[in-house]
């Protein structure tokens, strides 16, 4: 589950952590961002998230709708896709590849982001393990995503959605497990497929059969009951 000093950080020793935080500060890699802050990334560099949460989002100009207006296609608002949330202790990377685009911002207030080279990790040949090892289970996350984002049901694209995000970043509440940050229905359509309209008429469904639970702020929660794979701290 998620909390302040997960996930890396738990079996990261803190003298290792610190070093690394007064390496990027001493060689100005180390910066606090605002809430809803785009985060100026760029290929090639390796990005921990010391604290806070980023949000990823993707954008594509690829259409199967036939354009006759030439030039006027770069002047087109591309829709964002919510892509998923990087938590403190977890390292990101933006992958550039046309037509597609990757950009980060900071989801909450005063998110702190560390970055780097790959080459830099030579510095700390253990902390390279932990970050290797971090990639591979987000892959394994985001293999999950995809078999959820496959149900035909819409429902069930959001149902499984919200237990993947409660399963990796959920923290214990009365109502059962609440995510720690908002996170809007258009958000929540945009990665499932679907739209705002849909996702509120929906959640409102899953309210009334006590599966979803609205906790303070806005925060999601979903019962206990209704993810039986999460187990407290």
């Amino acid at each position: 589950m998620y909390s302040p000093s997960d996930p890396l950080e738990v079996s990261r020793p803190f003298v290792t952590w610190q070093r690394i935080l007064d390496w990027g500060q001493e060689h100005y890699r180390y910066r606090t961002f605002s809430k809803d802050e785009r985060i100026p990334t760029r290929p090639g560099l390796l990005y921990l998230v010391e604290r806070g949460a980023i949000r990823l989002v993707g954008t594509s100009q690829v259409s199967a709708s036939p354009n006759f207006s030439g030039s006027q296609c770069s002047h087109q608002n591309m829709e964002e896709a919510f892509l998923g949330f990087i938590g403190a202790g977890q390292p990101f990377e933006i992958v550039a590849l046309s037509p597609f685009t990757l950009q980060a911002y900071s989801h909450v207030e005063q998110t702190a982001v560390v970055w780097m080279y790959w080459d830099d990790l030579d510095n700390w040949p253990h902390f390279r393990r932990e970050i290797l090892d971090a990639f591979r289970l987000q892959h394994q996350r985001k293999l999950l995503w995809l078999s959820t984002l496959g149900q035909r049901r819409t429902i069930d694209r959001l149902l499984g959605f919200l237990i993947l995000l409660v399963e990796e970043f959920g923290e214990p509440c009365e109502q059962g497990y609440c995510l720690p940050f908002p996170l809007t229905h258009a958000q929540i359509g945009s990665a499932i497929g679907s739209t705002r309209v849909t996702v509120t008429r929906l959640i409102g469904k899953l309210r009334q059969r006590g599966i979803i639970n609205t906790h303070k702020d806005n925060l999601i929660c979903l019962s206990g009951d209704s993810v039986p794979k999460i187990t407290p701290n």
